[in-house]
């Protein structure tokens, strides 16, 4: 590739470009960040529900007895 290649576009005109997208970047990342966190508030909510249902509702399934409770029952 050739060494002398040589850019087309003004200086100023790629400046203001890289300066659009670097502000949408950091604007994109700043909207990304507010979703984590609202998201990780609705997770630790959710799984405080869980736990609270979970905790007045145990399950009524039998567990299959276990190699101690097997060993006691004989």
């Amino acid at each position: 590739m050739p060494a002398e290649v040589t850019e087309t576009q003004d200086p100023a005109e790629l400046l203001g470009q890289f300066k659009e997208r670097y502000q949408a970047l950091l604007g994109e990342n700043q909207q990304l960040a507010k979703k984590i966190k609202d998201n990780e508030s609705t997770a630790l909510k959710l799984l405080g529900a869980i736990e609270t249902l979970e905790y007045l509702n145990p399950p009524t399934e039998e567990t299959p007895p276990t190699e101690e409770t097997a060993a006691e029952d004989t």
